[in-house]
């Protein structure tokens, strides 16, 4: 039996693939860095071991899952190639192992990874079903019907997968290190949609989206009527949405999800026309869709007294509005505070005024200092440059926190793709 070695095992990506190995019954292990990522505990939880990087750990009889943050001179790939050691990279490895299923592949500049929690959560309602979500949350089932993925199109990576099926969230600019214009990035998509084999989920509300060739089927979902599959008598209330769907112009059924903002309607309705086009009954969506808990860092709620602090992964102008949207219609009395820490230099720089334009739809926002990536450590611009642009703007340190208890009975925003969490920690501290 193949023995799964795992380099980099706490990516966000790995880190479901190991679990969905092991719990399908495969043997599993992996190797990365000594620090704690939120991402390794679903491992340790299933008991599977974690060394620290050493090329020792590569021994004969194993294959070895490079992770894609990993060049080929990484010390145990290396000694794998001397021992003849099969090495797949990640995206490789998931193309190949999502064809065993009905696949279905979710991508799009934001929303993925919601998206991905809440298809695996409504269809596997319906069918058995594995899944793999970018918030570190992968689950193997043996007897399989379906295979939900999230799929990046960062670096192209989602080229390796030929679903049954793709839902196409929105096409945006986003990793200005590697796209080079919003050009690049459709190419990248039209791409993927010649490789799907069974039909495309998308967004019409999306221009972009409206251009996408295929070989399948486009089904369209939004707002706009004229989408295949339209949310129609939309109503906001504290308590979640509830709006009409329907198809082709007939109405097909009345839905509510305990979520809130026009993004979770949006992909609600990428769920709901995909289930509905695989035949699941509207019955059965409406109750799992009542039973969505949500996933890792995706308006994650923390209340202590007064104060509500959220947690939240949104790190993209369009993601930072969409977060604030939601916080007015669940807390529509309470002072929104945001607190904001922009993640890699290219992209800081390549949307300074569309941060700053997002940023002032909260009540007050503070500023931490730029995340870097492990590509990118430092840039030509900083923090200041961003605060400029915001009135009413304050910057933020752990030392300085404090000055966030001045705002009473108020929503916290603690957002960004890098440490953010570490504020929010510090702040709960107070707090408690």
């Amino acid at each position: 039996m193949t023995r799964y070695h795992f380099t980099g095992i706490k990516g966000s990506g790995m880190s479901p693939l190991a679990q969905i190995l092991f719990d399908a019954g495969e043997q599993v292990q992996g190797s990365d860095v000594d620090t704690y990522f939120f991402t390794e505990q679903p491992l340790r939880d299933r008991g599977i071991e974690i060394f620290t990087f050493d090329e020792n750990n590569i021994k004969e009889g194993l294959t070895v899952i490079a992770g894609n943050a990993f060049n080929d001179d990484h010390p145990e790939l290396v000694r794998a190639r001397e021992l003849g050691v099969e090495v797949i990279r990640y995206h490789k490895f998931l193309g190949e192992y999502s064809n065993r299923f009905t696949s279905i592949a979710i991508t799009g500049a934001h929303g993925k990874t919601s998206t991905t929690g809440l298809m695996s959560h409504v269809i596997g309602g319906y069918m058995p079903t594995s899944y793999l979500i970018g918030d570190g949350t992968g689950s193997g089932k043996e007897d399989a019907s379906y295979f939900v993925m999230e799929a990046c199109e960062y670096r192209r990576h989602f080229l390796a997968y030929h679903p049954d099926y793709a839902v196409m969230t929105n096409i945006d600019f986003d990793h200005p290190d590697y796209f080079t214009s919003i050009d690049d990035v459709y190419n990248a998509f039209q791409q993927l949609a010649l490789q799907v084999n069974k039909a495309i989920i998308a967004c019409g509300d999306d221009e972009q989206l409206q251009k996408i060739q295929a070989n399948v089927p486009v089904v369209y979902y939004g707002f706009d009527p004229e989408n295949d599959f339209a949310a129609r008598n939309i109503v906001k209330t504290t308590e979640g949405t509830e709006f009409d769907v329907y198809v082709r112009n007939e109405f097909y059924s009345k839905f509510f999800i305990p979520l809130f903002g026009d993004h979770t309607i949006l992909n609600s309705l990428a769920v709901i026309s995909l289930c509905h086009y695989e035949g699941v009954p509207a019955k059965l969506i409406q109750e799992r869709l009542n039973t969505y808990g949500g996933v890792k860092r995706r308006f994650t709620e923390t209340k202590i007294g007064d104060a509500v602090l959220v947690d939240d992964y949104a790190h993209h102008p369009t993601e930072i509005a969409a977060t604030l949207q939601s916080a007015r219609q669940k807390y529509p009395e309470r002072e929104v505070v945001a607190i904001f820490q922009p993640h890699t230099f290219t992209r800081t720089k390549a949307f300074l005024q569309d941060f700053a334009d997002s940023l002032s739809g909260a009540d007050a926002t503070y500023l931490c200092d730029i995340f870097g990536s492990a590509r990118e450590k430092q840039g030509e611009l900083s923090i200041e440059n961003l605060a400029s642009l915001i009135e009413e703007c304050a910057l933020l340190t752990i030392e300085t926190i404090e000055q966030l208890k001045k705002h009473d009975n108020a929503v916290f925003l603690f957002m960004g793709a890098g440490d953010v969490h570490k504020y929010q920690k510090a702040y709960e501290a107070i707090l408690k």
